[in-house]
């Protein structure tokens, strides 16, 4: 766990939506090689999902699938054309990073977007080896030609509002722009492929978007999760401040009495897992990767529909340990 990502030689994290179908694959492999009682290597296993699921991915069978059924992999919606429009209006300038190639982008973004989606974007960047587009400058951009699906010869020496460029890196994005540093606010939903290397190495904004974001909001403001925060804060401080002169039988009761309402909460986020970014008191591994990584993050790009294109975000002030008597 020393590496930079997180992961070491024997750990690897799965931190994205592109890993749940590789976690239920390899779950369901090792039940079925127990339940028949089949002798087996764990990290042959890993190995061989891992490989599978990549293999799905370079094959382009997987943004087939996607493209022939779009209506179940993606949400058709007005709000994420409508705050492109608005973000035009302001003379915002706006871009889009993909490692996917045009055929698939065209396809998501004509049924997410409208048609008329590419004259949306001043520079429009497909087939980015992100993360690499980030901290490599040896690939050069290509224009890329979509009616014949082909990159073109001729050197790139500026990038033009309506074409479509493959490849590159950002040092030569940033030189034909102009734009850098914290002028910059990136969105994607990966936290290391995205978003590492563009706020370390470069200064940007960055912003993340996690799905699970709405189901985890919906539960937190349900009444019954309210009141038991509001009774486990309690408890916690009574515990603190009494665990000295209390009676050991209304020590005992109010500890279990915790331990039943911390359970109960996790079990209204999340029965088998709990909160992803939470664990009862402690932040989890991912929630403390994308805090450091992503300066906002929201379920969905459109929820910035609900600010003024001039919006700033402030981070809330957090009490360390030695400042709890300002929290009282």
């Amino acid at each position: 766990m020393n590496q930079f990502h997180g992961a070491g030689s024997e750990m690897h994290q799965f931190v994205d939506i592109f890993t749940i179908p590789e976690i239920s694959l390899i779950s369901q492999v090792i039940e079925f090689f127990q339940s028949n009682a089949i002798a087996y290597d764990p990290e042959y296993v890993f190995w061989d999902v891992r490989s599978s699921v990549q293999s799905i991915h370079t094959s382009g069978q997987l943004h087939e699938e996607i493209t022939r059924n779009l209506e179940k992999y993606l949400t058709n919606s007005s709000r994420i054309a409508e705050l492109l429009d608005r973000l035009i209006s302001h003379d915002k300038k706006l871009f889009l990073i993909s490692n996917s190639g045009f055929p698939f982008i065209n396809a998501g973004m004509t049924y997410m977007v409208g048609a008329d989606w590419l004259d949306k974007f001043d520079v429009v960047i497909i087939n980015a080896r992100k993360p690499d587009f980030f901290i490599s400058n040896k690939r050069p951009f290509r224009m890329y030609n979509h009616d014949t699906n082909s990159t073109l010869w001729h050197r790139v020496s500026q990038l033009e509002k309506g074409c479509v460029y493959s490849e590159g890196n950002l040092f030569d994005l940033q030189r034909f722009t102009g734009w850098s540093g914290s002028k910059v606010l990136y969105f994607g939903d990966h936290v290391y492929t995205d978003l590492a290397d563009a706020t370390l190495h470069h200064g940007w904004r960055t912003g993340a978007i996690i799905p699970e974001l709405t189901d985890e909001i919906n539960a937190l403001n349900k009444e019954e999760f309210k009141r038991d925060v509001i009774l486990m804060v309690g408890l916690q401080d009574l515990i603190e401040k009494y665990q000295d002169i209390a009676p050991d039988d209304l020590l005992n009761s109010w500890q279990m009495e915790l331990i039943t309402i911390k359970k109960r909460t996790k079990d209204l986020i999340n029965p088998h897992f709990g909160s992803i970014f939470r664990t009862f008191h402690n932040p989890t591994y991912f929630s403390r990767r994308l805090h450091r990584f992503a300066d906002i993050y929201t379920a969905s790009l459109s929820n910035l529909l609900h600010y003024s294109v001039d919006h700033q975000f402030y981070p809330r002030r957090g009490a360390l340990a030695h400042e709890n008597m300002f929290e009282s």
